[in-house]
């Protein structure tokens, strides 16, 4: 089952790489929205129920930590799990993510490989292939 995901980073050209990655890495995805900043993605997910997020840290009007500190603190946000795609990967601002919230770390530039093994588990696909969901009796081995 196709699932929804939202593209939060600054630069037009990334979130189509990005996009473009997801299909090759052979992810079932359903809709793909795009934010370039933090504001346009709290709009983007008060109109459509996403997945998963991934989310770039730095940018303007509303980085990825203001975002990651806005849903924490929203009830019907907080649960989405995120994805950071950054060029950023210092140990203490991935624990700092982490803390956030933050599921997983994927560093800008990535193999479309490593995206789809971080994404895998989110949107429900196991490594043989199978949509979880997809399981009759609800067990996941």
């Amino acid at each position: 089952m196709a699932r929804d995901v939202l593209i939060v980073d600054d630069s037009m050209t990334m979130r189509q790489m990005v996009k473009k990655t997801m299909r090759m890495a052979g992810l079932d995805v359903g809709e793909v929205y795009e934010a370039s900043n933090g504001i346009e993605a709290l709009a983007q997910l008060a109109e459509h129920p996403v997945a998963v997020i991934l989310l770039d840290i730095n940018m303007p009007t509303m980085n990825g930590i203001q975002l990651l500190t806005r849903m924490k603190g929203n009830s019907r946000l907080k649960g989405i799990p995120i994805v950071i795609a950054s060029t950023e990967g210092s140990r203490e601002r991935i624990e700092q993510m982490e803390e956030f919230g933050a599921f997983g770390y994927v560093r800008k530039p990535f193999q479309p490989e490593q995206l789809r093994d971080v994404l895998k588990p989110l949107l429900g696909v196991r490594d043989d292939g199978v949509d979880y969901d997809a399981d009759t009796d609800g067990d996941l081995f």
